[in-house]
Parts: C-alpha cells; sequence; structure tokens
C-alpha cells in the first residue's frame, strides 16, 4: 500500500465505489498480501487461509464505500480482517485445537524411530525447511484467538500499539501488557522444545519422515517454502520495543499470497456479483 500516498489511495476508492473496476483490483491487489498473512497466522494453513482471504476481500468490496479515510486504509483493513478471523470457526484448529502442553509433548515424545522414508526424492534439507516454516505457524494455534491476533500484529506486523490498540479496540497500555506476556510465552515455548529458536532438543530434520507420515507436510505440496518472496517484504511502521526478545521471533516471515486470490479478484470483478460493490 505505500506505492500510493493517501490522496492517491483515496482517489482509487473513490473510482472503485463508482464503478471503476480497474480501480477497484488496484486497491484490492494491494492489500491480498497483508490480509492472507494475517489469515495464514491466525489459522494455520494455506488452504484455511486461502478461503477466509476471500471472505475478507468481499468483506472489504462491500464496505469500501464506508472508508472516510480517518485512519490509514491498512488500519481499517486490519480492522475487518482481524474481527472477521477472531472468530472463524471453518478453519481445521477449530475443529483440531491445539495447546502448547500437547505440541510439546509431542516434539519431546513422539517416536520418530523407524518410519520410513517418504520424502518422495525431495530433498531432506528442502523439506526440513518445510517443517520449520510450518511447525512455528501451527504452534501459534495453542494460542487462543484473540491473543493470537495480538501476537501477530505487534511480532509480524509491527504495528505501533496505538494502532494495534485501535484495531482491538483496546487501550495502547492495555494492548503493550498483553503482548508482552504472550511473547513471553511463546519465547518460553520456543527455548524449552524448539532446537531452531531456543535450546530444544527437537531439529525438523529427524522429524521429516514423522510430520509426512502425520500429514504435517507434503512433499508434493511445499506451501511455505514456495511462497516465501525472493526479498523479504517489511511492514514499514516501527513497533516500540515490548521486551528484549525479538530475536527469538525471527520464524515471523511474509509469504506471498497464492495467485489463486488476484484469479479471484478479477474473476469477481468480471461476474455479475460486481455491482455489489458500486452499488452498496
Amino acid at each position: 500500500m505505500d506505492q500510493f500516498t493517501n490522496e492517491e489511495l483515496l482517489e482509487l476508492i473513490r473510482k472503485a465505489t463508482a464503478g471503476d473496476r480497474k480501480a477497484l483490483e488496484t486497491v484490492l491487489v494491494s492489500v491480498q498480501d497483508l490480509v492472507f498473512n494475517l489469515s495464514l497466522r491466525m489459522l494455520g494453513t494455506f488452504p484455511d487461509a486461502e478461503d477466509a482471504t476471500q471472505d475478507i476481500l468481499l468483506k472489504i468490496m462491500t464496505h469500501l464505500s464506508s472508508f472516510r479515510g480517518e485512519s490509514a486504509f491498512s488500519t481499517w483493513v486490519f480492522r475487518i480482517a482481524s474481527n472477521y478471523l477472531k472468530s472463524y470457526q471453518k478453519h481445521m484448529f477449530a475443529k483440531f485445537p491445539l495447546s502448547f502442553a500437547y505440541y510439546g509433548d509431542d516434539i519431546k515424545n513422539a517416536d520418530i524411530r523407524d518410519v520410513p522414508d517418504l520424502t518422495q526424492n525431495v530433498e531432506q534439507a528442502v523439506l526440513a525447511e518445510e517443517l520449520k516454516l510450518s511447525c512455528t505457524n501451527v504452534m501459534l494455534q495453542c494460542l487462543d484467538a484473540e491473543s493470537r491476533c495480538i501476537f501477530i500484529l505487534g511480532t509480524m506486523f509491527r504495528l505501533d500499539s496505538r494502532i494495534a490498540g485501535d484495531i482491538l479496540g483496546i487501550t495502547p497500555e492495555a494492548y503493550r501488557q498483553r503482548l508482552s506476556r504472550i511473547r513471553s510465552k511463546v519465547a518460553d515455548f520456543l527455548r524449552e522444545y524448539c532446537g531452531e529458536y531456543g535450546n530444544g532438543t527437537c531439529r525438523c530434520k529427524d522429524r521429516v519422515n514423522y510430520a509426512i507420515q502425520n500429514h504435517r507436510i507434503n512433499p508434493a505440496k511445499l506451501d511455505f517454502t514456495a511462497a516465501l518472496p525472493k526479498e523479504m517484504l517489511e511492514v514499514k511502521e516501527a513497533m516500540e520495543e515490548i521486551d528484549g526478545i525479538s530475536h527469538t521471533f525471527a520464524f515471523c516471515k511474509t509469504y506471498q499470497s497464492p495467485g489463486s486470490l488476484k484469479k479471484f479478484i478479477q474473476d469477481f470483478l468480471n461476474g455479475p456479483s460486481f455491482s455489489v460493490v458500486h452499488n452498496a
């Protein structure tokens, strides 16, 4: 979104709500990665994140005329997306919730011996990287939805507490306190169990076949490693330093949204449902 000045963005939104398809597509494409990354961290899997992102983009389309420019457009988008995702119940982990105790027990006590080679000729190092990225993303599902959202806004998107508090409807002070507690909880888990970001004994390369056997990664579909951009995207809002453990969260990477999302936007705009946007 930072490719547009505030005036340019407001003009694009004005044109979009007046029925300009190209302007609307430009606005939606500018936020699709933001929405997808928030959805992926909140829901844990690429298919669920893609489905939720489509729903959220539709909400943005149909409510675009209500944006008045009283806050940054990204703040408005974050608010819509966060409210939707916190109550979203159609994803896998809503049906099979996780806890840090359960996840830690699996890392520490799962029998990973004598599992057959299931790598399908994919390099072990590639699969280990996929597992590492998947594992840290799934780990966030051990948090309740509100805590997960606070952690993601503060640690991945690095939002200032005033902006994040506004999005979540809490004071900046309450947001900072809760973020610090949640970050400490995640950091404690990583230190105990994770060998990549802490002092734990887990080594992803030793768990690859176990993970494939349990359908945690698929050698034929490496969602996480395939979606890493060549140059990592950075969100420019600076978050004030909440604590001294920022280095622990190097796993908070930004992913490219699937190409199918852009096709979804284009198909919608070229279909009869487009009328709901400029008639809203």
